[in-house]
Protein backbone atom coordinates (compact mmCIF):
# COMPACT_ATOMS: atom_id res chain seq x y z
CA UNK A 1 0.00 0.00 0.00
CA UNK A 2 1.25 3.04 -0.83
CA UNK A 3 0.92 6.04 1.65
CA UNK A 4 -1.73 8.43 -0.16
CA UNK A 5 -4.06 5.24 0.02
CA UNK A 6 -3.81 4.51 3.39
CA UNK A 7 -4.40 8.55 3.89
CA UNK A 8 -7.25 8.44 1.81
CA UNK A 9 -8.88 5.02 3.31
CA UNK A 10 -8.62 6.62 6.75
CA UNK A 11 -10.15 9.97 6.19
CA UNK A 12 -13.49 7.61 4.59
CA UNK A 13 -13.62 5.99 7.77
CA UNK A 14 -12.23 2.70 6.46
CA UNK A 15 -9.10 1.67 8.20
CA UNK A 16 -7.19 -1.45 8.12
CA UNK A 17 -7.26 -3.38 11.03
CA UNK A 18 -3.47 -3.29 11.77
CA UNK A 19 -0.44 -1.78 10.19
CA UNK A 20 2.99 -2.37 9.34
CA UNK A 21 5.04 0.89 9.60
CA UNK A 22 8.95 1.06 8.56
CA UNK A 23 11.63 2.87 6.79
CA UNK A 24 14.33 5.43 7.81
CA UNK A 25 12.26 8.45 8.17
CA UNK A 26 10.69 8.24 11.48
CA UNK A 27 9.16 11.53 11.58
CA UNK A 28 7.04 10.72 8.56
CA UNK A 29 5.74 7.55 10.83
CA UNK A 30 5.44 9.55 13.37
CA UNK A 31 3.31 12.37 11.37
CA UNK A 32 0.96 9.37 10.27
CA UNK A 33 0.42 7.41 13.51
CA UNK A 34 -0.59 11.26 14.67
CA UNK A 35 -2.71 11.39 12.08
CA UNK A 36 -4.22 8.12 12.23
CA UNK A 37 -5.01 9.01 16.15
CA UNK A 38 -6.63 11.86 15.22
CA UNK A 39 -8.92 10.60 13.01
CA UNK A 40 -9.80 7.40 14.53
CA UNK A 41 -9.88 8.15 18.07
CA UNK A 42 -12.18 10.83 19.43
CA UNK A 43 -9.78 13.35 21.95
CA UNK A 44 -12.07 12.79 25.12
CA UNK A 45 -11.24 9.29 24.56
CA UNK A 46 -7.66 8.86 23.83
CA UNK A 47 -6.66 8.08 27.50
CA UNK A 48 -8.76 5.03 27.41
CA UNK A 49 -8.63 3.99 23.61
CA UNK A 50 -5.00 4.19 23.42
CA UNK A 51 -2.65 1.50 24.30
CA UNK A 52 1.36 1.48 23.74
CA UNK A 53 3.33 -1.61 23.77
CA UNK A 54 7.08 -2.76 23.07
CA UNK A 55 7.90 -6.10 21.49
CA UNK A 56 11.18 -5.88 23.26
CA UNK A 57 10.04 -5.54 26.65
CA UNK A 58 7.08 -8.28 26.17
CA UNK A 59 5.63 -11.26 23.91
CA UNK A 60 3.77 -10.53 21.16
CA UNK A 61 1.03 -12.72 22.29
CA UNK A 62 0.53 -10.28 25.06
CA UNK A 63 0.04 -7.59 22.09
CA UNK A 64 -2.50 -10.39 20.63
CA UNK A 65 -4.84 -10.85 23.80
CA UNK A 66 -4.58 -6.69 24.31
CA UNK A 67 -5.94 -6.46 20.61
CA UNK A 68 -8.35 -9.53 21.39
CA UNK A 69 -10.18 -7.70 25.08
CA UNK A 70 -13.06 -5.33 23.84
CA UNK A 71 -12.48 -2.04 24.32
CA UNK A 72 -13.41 -0.32 27.55
CA UNK A 73 -16.27 2.41 27.22
CA UNK A 74 -15.36 3.49 24.12
CA UNK A 75 -15.96 2.07 20.05
CA UNK A 76 -12.89 1.19 19.23
CA UNK A 77 -9.60 1.23 20.40
CA UNK A 78 -5.67 1.52 18.64
CA UNK A 79 -2.76 -0.27 19.72
CA UNK A 80 0.76 0.89 19.13
CA UNK A 81 3.40 -1.39 19.13
CA UNK A 82 6.92 -0.35 18.71
CA UNK A 83 9.03 -3.58 17.01
CA UNK A 84 12.17 -4.83 16.64
CA UNK A 85 12.03 -8.00 15.49
CA UNK A 86 8.60 -9.20 15.12
CA UNK A 87 9.00 -7.89 11.21
CA UNK A 88 11.99 -6.01 11.51
CA UNK A 89 15.64 -7.76 11.15
CA UNK A 90 16.59 -6.69 14.99
CA UNK A 91 16.64 -9.25 18.08
CA UNK A 92 14.85 -8.77 21.12
CA UNK A 93 17.81 -10.75 23.39
CA UNK A 94 16.35 -13.38 25.13
CA UNK A 95 12.65 -12.88 24.72
CA UNK A 96 11.01 -15.46 23.28
CA UNK A 97 7.75 -14.36 20.64
CA UNK A 98 4.82 -16.86 19.83
CA UNK A 99 4.57 -15.25 16.38
CA UNK A 100 2.00 -17.83 14.90
CA UNK A 101 -0.92 -16.39 17.85
CA UNK A 102 0.19 -12.93 15.85
CA UNK A 103 -0.54 -14.56 12.84
CA UNK A 104 -3.73 -16.48 13.68
CA UNK A 105 -4.87 -12.84 14.81
CA UNK A 106 -3.42 -11.69 11.33
CA UNK A 107 -5.83 -13.73 9.45
CA UNK A 108 -8.90 -13.22 11.76
CA UNK A 109 -8.43 -9.93 12.94
CA UNK A 110 -11.07 -8.03 15.76
CA UNK A 111 -13.12 -5.50 14.00
CA UNK A 112 -12.95 -3.24 17.12
CA UNK A 113 -9.51 -2.81 17.37
CA UNK A 114 -6.53 -1.39 15.24
CA UNK A 115 -2.92 -2.36 15.94
CA UNK A 116 -0.27 -0.32 14.22
CA UNK A 117 3.31 -1.61 14.39
CA UNK A 118 5.70 0.66 14.37
CA UNK A 119 9.46 -0.85 13.42
CA UNK A 120 12.69 -0.04 14.51
CA UNK A 121 14.60 0.06 11.15
CA UNK A 122 14.88 0.48 7.42
CA UNK A 123 14.20 -2.61 6.50
CA UNK A 124 11.61 -5.45 6.92
CA UNK A 125 12.41 -9.11 7.16
CA UNK A 126 11.08 -10.44 4.36
CA UNK A 127 11.74 -14.10 5.10
CA UNK A 128 9.49 -13.97 8.18
CA UNK A 129 5.74 -15.38 7.51
CA UNK A 130 4.95 -12.44 9.71
CA UNK A 131 6.15 -10.13 6.93
CA UNK A 132 4.84 -12.11 3.86
CA UNK A 133 1.21 -12.12 5.61
CA UNK A 134 1.00 -8.04 6.13
CA UNK A 135 2.43 -7.68 2.54
CA UNK A 136 -0.13 -10.24 1.65
CA UNK A 137 -3.02 -8.06 3.05
CA UNK A 138 -1.58 -4.78 1.85
CA UNK A 139 -0.76 -3.35 5.15
CA UNK A 140 3.21 -2.27 4.78
CA UNK A 141 3.79 1.44 4.77
CA UNK A 142 7.47 2.14 4.06
CA UNK A 143 8.44 5.80 5.46
CA UNK A 144 11.43 6.74 2.96
CA UNK A 145 13.54 9.39 2.11
CA UNK A 146 11.74 11.99 0.08
CA UNK A 147 12.90 12.47 -3.62
CA UNK A 148 14.83 15.85 -3.92
CA UNK A 149 11.18 17.21 -5.62
CA UNK A 150 9.39 15.67 -3.03
CA UNK A 151 11.61 17.30 -0.14
CA UNK A 152 10.81 20.75 -2.27
CA UNK A 153 7.03 20.18 -2.02
CA UNK A 154 7.10 19.27 1.49
CA UNK A 155 8.71 22.12 2.64
CA UNK A 156 6.57 24.45 0.83
CA UNK A 157 3.51 22.51 1.81
CA UNK A 158 5.07 23.36 6.16
CA UNK A 159 4.97 26.92 4.99
CA UNK A 160 1.31 26.79 3.90
CA UNK A 161 0.27 25.09 6.80
CA UNK A 162 1.95 27.93 8.97
CA UNK A 163 0.20 30.51 7.12
CA UNK A 164 2.95 31.84 5.53
CA UNK A 165 4.66 31.91 1.77
CA UNK A 166 8.62 30.64 0.66
CA UNK A 167 10.35 31.11 -2.25
CA UNK A 168 11.36 28.17 -4.01
CA UNK A 169 14.96 29.85 -4.05
CA UNK A 170 14.65 30.33 -0.32
CA UNK A 171 13.84 26.33 0.12
CA UNK A 172 16.61 25.20 -1.85
CA UNK A 173 18.86 28.10 0.27
CA UNK A 174 17.05 26.51 3.59
CA UNK A 175 17.46 22.69 2.37
CA UNK A 176 21.59 23.83 1.96
CA UNK A 177 21.70 25.11 5.01
CA UNK A 178 19.64 23.24 7.77
CA UNK A 179 20.27 19.99 5.63
CA UNK A 180 17.84 16.95 4.65
CA UNK A 181 16.40 16.44 8.27
CA UNK A 182 12.55 16.45 8.46
CA UNK A 183 12.42 17.68 12.09
CA UNK A 184 15.01 20.07 11.65
CA UNK A 185 13.41 21.34 8.82
CA UNK A 186 9.71 21.87 10.46
CA UNK A 187 11.59 23.59 13.53
CA UNK A 188 13.46 26.42 11.20
CA UNK A 189 9.93 27.23 9.35
CA UNK A 190 8.09 27.46 12.49
CA UNK A 191 11.11 29.91 13.44
CA UNK A 192 10.77 31.51 9.66
CA UNK A 193 7.09 32.24 9.25
CA UNK A 194 7.17 33.64 13.19
CA UNK A 195 10.05 36.01 12.14
CA UNK A 196 7.85 37.18 8.88
CA UNK A 197 4.77 37.06 9.91
CA UNK A 198 1.50 34.92 8.75
CA UNK A 199 0.55 35.45 4.70
CA UNK A 200 3.74 36.98 4.38
CA UNK A 201 6.85 35.73 2.38
CA UNK A 202 9.96 33.60 3.15
CA UNK A 203 12.94 35.21 0.70
CA UNK A 204 16.28 33.97 0.70
CA UNK A 205 17.73 36.78 2.55
CA UNK A 206 15.70 35.66 5.60
CA UNK A 207 16.94 32.25 5.07
CA UNK A 208 19.90 33.54 5.44
CA UNK A 209 19.58 35.57 8.62
CA UNK A 210 18.25 33.01 10.32
CA UNK A 211 19.20 29.64 9.37
CA UNK A 212 22.46 28.31 10.55
CA UNK A 213 24.62 26.86 8.50
CA UNK A 214 25.70 23.00 10.60
CA UNK A 215 29.12 21.88 9.75
CA UNK A 216 28.31 19.84 6.48
CA UNK A 217 27.26 22.21 4.63
CA UNK A 218 29.29 24.56 5.84
CA UNK A 219 31.76 22.39 4.12
CA UNK A 220 29.51 22.08 1.34
CA UNK A 221 30.03 25.94 0.32
CA UNK A 222 33.34 25.87 1.12
CA UNK A 223 34.21 22.86 -1.39
CA UNK A 224 31.89 24.98 -4.05
CA UNK A 225 33.96 28.18 -3.34
CA UNK A 226 37.37 26.02 -3.82
CA UNK A 227 36.32 24.50 -7.15
CA UNK A 228 34.92 27.60 -8.56
CA UNK A 229 37.68 29.45 -7.73
CA UNK A 230 36.37 31.87 -5.40
CA UNK A 231 39.38 31.51 -2.71
CA UNK A 232 38.82 34.76 -0.70
CA UNK A 233 35.41 33.23 0.08
CA UNK A 234 36.81 29.53 0.63
CA UNK A 235 39.21 30.66 3.18
CA UNK A 236 36.86 32.95 4.87
CA UNK A 237 34.66 30.04 5.33
CA UNK A 238 37.54 27.74 6.68
CA UNK A 239 38.30 30.98 9.04
CA UNK A 240 35.04 30.94 10.31
CA UNK A 241 34.98 27.06 10.79
CA UNK A 242 38.10 27.23 12.73
CA UNK A 243 36.74 30.15 14.75
CA UNK A 244 33.98 27.28 15.74
CA UNK A 245 36.33 24.99 16.86
CA UNK A 246 35.92 22.27 14.35
CA UNK A 247 39.23 20.31 13.96
CA UNK A 248 41.31 21.13 10.71
CA UNK A 249 41.45 16.71 10.22
CA UNK A 250 37.37 16.66 10.59
CA UNK A 251 36.97 19.40 7.75
CA UNK A 252 39.59 17.47 5.26
CA UNK A 253 37.88 14.49 6.09
CA UNK A 254 34.23 15.91 5.00
CA UNK A 255 36.26 17.80 1.88
CA UNK A 256 37.08 14.20 0.74
CA UNK A 257 34.08 12.93 1.58
CA UNK A 258 32.02 15.59 -0.59
CA UNK A 259 34.74 15.08 -3.50
CA UNK A 260 34.49 11.72 -3.07
CA UNK A 261 30.30 11.71 -3.64
CA UNK A 262 30.85 13.87 -6.03
CA UNK A 263 32.56 11.65 -8.47
CA UNK A 264 30.61 8.82 -7.41
CA UNK A 265 27.76 10.66 -8.66
CA UNK A 266 29.01 11.59 -11.76
CA UNK A 267 30.05 7.83 -12.75
CA UNK A 268 26.87 6.99 -11.41
CA UNK A 269 24.57 9.34 -13.62
CA UNK A 270 27.10 8.86 -16.57
CA UNK A 271 25.86 5.32 -16.27
CA UNK A 272 22.51 6.43 -16.87
CA UNK A 273 21.41 6.21 -13.35
CA UNK A 274 18.28 8.34 -11.74
CA UNK A 275 19.35 10.67 -9.27
CA UNK A 276 17.13 8.57 -7.29
CA UNK A 277 19.15 5.41 -8.12
CA UNK A 278 22.05 6.65 -7.36
CA UNK A 279 20.84 8.11 -3.82
CA UNK A 280 20.38 4.35 -3.14
CA UNK A 281 23.16 2.96 -4.55
CA UNK A 282 25.39 4.97 -2.26
CA UNK A 283 23.12 5.11 0.73
CA UNK A 284 22.49 9.21 0.50
CA UNK A 285 19.19 11.38 0.46
CA UNK A 286 17.99 12.36 -3.20
CA UNK A 287 18.79 15.95 -2.43
CA UNK A 288 21.90 15.39 -1.36
CA UNK A 289 22.63 13.36 -4.87
CA UNK A 290 20.98 16.32 -6.29
CA UNK A 291 23.45 19.12 -4.73
CA UNK A 292 26.22 16.83 -5.76
CA UNK A 293 25.66 16.77 -8.84
CA UNK A 294 24.70 20.16 -9.75
CA UNK A 295 28.48 20.26 -7.94
CA UNK A 296 29.86 18.26 -10.21
CA UNK A 297 28.58 19.12 -13.31
CA UNK A 298 30.56 21.52 -15.00
CA UNK A 299 34.35 19.20 -13.89
CA UNK A 300 35.20 16.40 -15.86
CA UNK A 301 35.93 13.19 -13.78
CA UNK A 302 39.40 13.06 -14.46
CA UNK A 303 39.73 17.04 -12.84
CA UNK A 304 37.40 15.34 -9.79
CA UNK A 305 39.78 12.71 -9.28
CA UNK A 306 42.58 14.89 -9.37
CA UNK A 307 41.33 17.12 -6.44
CA UNK A 308 39.99 13.67 -4.44
CA UNK A 309 43.73 12.96 -4.58
CA UNK A 310 45.29 15.59 -3.57
CA UNK A 311 42.34 16.12 -0.34
CA UNK A 312 43.64 12.17 0.15
CA UNK A 313 47.30 13.29 0.33
CA UNK A 314 46.74 16.03 2.61
CA UNK A 315 44.41 14.25 5.33
CA UNK A 316 47.68 12.01 5.42
CA UNK A 317 49.89 14.87 6.10
CA UNK A 318 48.08 15.79 8.72
CA UNK A 319 47.14 12.99 10.69
CA UNK A 320 51.25 12.27 9.89
CA UNK A 321 52.51 15.44 10.96
CA UNK A 322 53.85 16.24 7.95
CA UNK A 323 52.20 19.48 7.90
CA UNK A 324 50.90 21.88 10.44
CA UNK A 325 47.22 21.95 9.66
CA UNK A 326 45.82 25.13 9.44
CA UNK A 327 48.49 26.11 6.99
CA UNK A 328 48.18 22.69 5.02
CA UNK A 329 44.47 23.52 4.74
CA UNK A 330 45.01 26.93 3.82
CA UNK A 331 47.87 26.17 1.15
CA UNK A 332 45.51 23.48 -0.35
CA UNK A 333 42.18 25.81 -0.60
CA UNK A 334 44.50 28.31 -2.55
CA UNK A 335 46.53 25.72 -4.69
CA UNK A 336 42.82 23.80 -6.10
CA UNK A 337 41.07 27.60 -6.20
CA UNK A 338 43.83 29.15 -8.45
CA UNK A 339 44.56 25.95 -10.20
CA UNK A 340 48.30 26.28 -9.61
CA UNK A 341 50.17 23.06 -9.62
CA UNK A 342 51.20 21.67 -6.26
CA UNK A 343 54.66 22.13 -6.36
CA UNK A 344 54.76 25.70 -6.85
CA UNK A 345 53.47 26.42 -3.44
CA UNK A 346 56.32 23.65 -1.94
Amino acid sequence: MDLKTAVKQIKKGQAQPFYVLYGSEKYRMDEFVQFMLEQLVPEDNRELAITKMDTSEMPVELVVEEAETPPFLVERKVILVKDQSIFGTGKDGKMEHRTDRLLQYMAEPMDTTIIIFMVQGEKLDERKKTSKAAKSVDAVLAFNPFSAEELVQWVIKQAEQRQCIIEEQAVDVLIRSAGTKLQALSSEMEKLCLYVGQSQQIDVHAVESLVPKNTEQNVFQLVEDIIGKRTDRALSTLHELLKQKEEPIKIVALIVRQLRIMLQVKELTGQSFSQQQAASQLGLHPYAVKMAAEQARSHPASALAAWLTEAAELDYEMKSGRVEKTLGLELFIMRLSSGVPRHKLH
